[in-house]
C-alpha cells in the first residue's frame, strides 16, 4: 500500500475520517485500532471524541418534536459546532492546541510534550478520526464542508451494528447511554448513502456485530490513504442555486403534506357520515377540521421549512418528512373530531 505523497515545503496533509454509528457500535475500538497502525503509514493520527468534549446535558437535551423533524437540539448543535471551530482553529495553527468544550484539551494519540507534537504534526500528514454518532447526514456534511473548503480530504466509515446488541454492550459501559436515547437515535440514524448523496462517495460499511477484522482495519486504512490522495476541493459560491432548491424541496413537502391532510380530512367526514352525525355538527366538524389544516401547514412553513439548512448535496428523504407531519395532522384530527361529536351528544 503506497504511502501519502507529500514534499516537505508544504503543509501537512490532513484527513479528516467521520465515524458514524449508534453508542457502542464500536467506533472507540476502531478508532484506537486506526490510530496504533497509523505510524505505519507515516500518519499521525488524532481522535476527536465527541463523548469527551460535550458536556452530557448537551447530549441528554431532549430530542425536538417539530413537524419535519431535521433539527438537532439548539444547545447540542452548538456545543458540535464549537468542536469543529476548534478542529478548523487548530488546522489553521497546528502549534496551537485549542480548548474544546468541556475544558478537553486537543490531545494526540500517543500524547508527547507540546514541541514533540509540533514536530510529529509539521512533518507528518495528519489524520483527524472524529468519533461520534453523526446520525443525521447533516451532522456529516458540516463535517464534509470543513474539509472542502479548506481543501483536506475527507472520508467516513459507518459501524453498522443492531439495536439490540449495541443496547446490550451499553450496559456493560462505566457510564451507559439511556437505553431510550439510543432507541430514538436508532429510529433518527441516517447511514450514509452516496448514491443519494455524491459527497459521501468515500464512504465505507463495516459490520461490527462481531470483533474487528484484520481485514476490517485494512479497508478502514484503505478508504483513509485514498483520501489522503485524493483532497476536495473548495467551490464557487453558489447560493442562489442553493436557496433556490431549499426553496423547492420545501414546496414539495408542503405540496404533499397538504395532499395528504386532504385525504385525512375526507377520510375524517365519511366516518363522520357512516356514524350519521348531524348536519350542523358535520358543518362545525369541516370548519375546525379546514381551520386545522391551514394553521398546521402555516406552522409547518414559518416555524420548520424556513429553517431547515436543505442543501443540493445532503438530499432530503422528502417521504419520511411527509410521512411525520401528517402523523402529527392525524393525531390532531381525530382530537378535533372527538371533540366536536362529543360535545353535540
Amino acid at each position: 500500500m503506497a504511502e501519502v505523497e507529500s514534499r516537505r515545503d508544504d503543509p501537512a496533509p490532513v484527513c479528516i475520517c467521520v465515524l458514524c454509528g449508534l453508542p457502542a457500535a464500536g467506533k472507540s475500538t476502531l478508532s484506537r485500532a486506526v490510530s496504533r497502525g497509523a505510524a505505519k503509514f507515516g500518519w499521525r493520527a488524532t481522535v476527536v471524541t465527541y463523548d469527551d468534549l460535550i458536556p452530557d446535558p448537551a447530549f441528554l437535551t431532549e430530542l425536538p418534536v417539530n413537524p419535519v423533524d431535521l433539527q438537532e437540539p439548539t444547545q447540542w448543535k452548538s456545543q458540535r459546532q464549537a468542536v469543529l471551530h476548534c478542529i478548523e482553529q487548530f488546522l489553521k495553527n497546528p502549534r496551537v492546541f485549542p480548548e474544546f468544550p468541556g475544558g478537553c484539551q486537543f490531545m494526540g494519540s500517543n500524547p508527547r510534550t507540546p514541541s514533540e507534537r509540533v514536530y510529529h504534526l509539521d512533518e507528518a500528514p495528519i489524520l483527524l478520526l472524529l468519533d461520534d454518532n453523526f446520525y443525521y447526514p447533516s451532522m456529516r456534511y458540516e463535517v464534509f464542508q470543513l474539509a472542502r473548503e479548506n481543501s483536506l480530504s475527507f472520508c467516513q466509515v459507518y459501524l453498522q451494528c443492531s439495536l439490540e446488541l449495541c443496547l446490550s454492550r451499553n450496559q456493560t459501559r462505566p457510564h451507559p447511554v439511556p437505553a431510550d436515547v439510543i432507541s430514538e437515535m436508532n429510529k433518527r440514524l441516517v447511514a450514509p448513502n452516496s448514491q443519494k448523496n455524491s459527497w459521501e462517495n468515500n464512504s465505507i460499511t463495516l459490520d461490527t456485530t462481531n470483533t474487528l477484522t484484520v481485514n476490517d482495519i485494512q479497508r478502514v486504512m484503505e478508504c483513509i490513504r485514498s483520501a489522503f490522495n485524493n483532497p476536495l476541493s473548495p467551490i464557487e459560491d453558489n447560493t442562489e442555486q442553493k436557496e433556490a432548491d431549499r426553496q423547492k424541496c420545501a414546496a414539495s413537502i408542503l405540496h404533499q403534506t397538504d395532499q395528504a391532510c386532504r385525504r385525512l380530512i375526507s377520510e375524517a367526514m365519511k366516518t363522520a357520515r357512516d356514524n350519521r352525525v348531524p348536519s350542523d355538527t358535520m358543518k362545525t366538524l369541516a370548519a375546525q377540521l379546514n381551520e386545522s389544516k391551514n394553521r398546521f401547514l402555516h406552522n409547518l412553513r414559518t416555524q420548520s421549512l424556513q429553517q431547515s439548512p436543505f442543501t443540493p448535496e445532503e438530499d432530503i428523504n422528502v417521504d419520511l418528512v411527509v410521512k411525520r407531519a401528517v402523523g402529527l395532522f392525524g393525531h390532531e384530527t381525530k382530537e378535533i373530531m372527538s371533540t366536536v361529536i362529543n360535545s353535540d351528544s
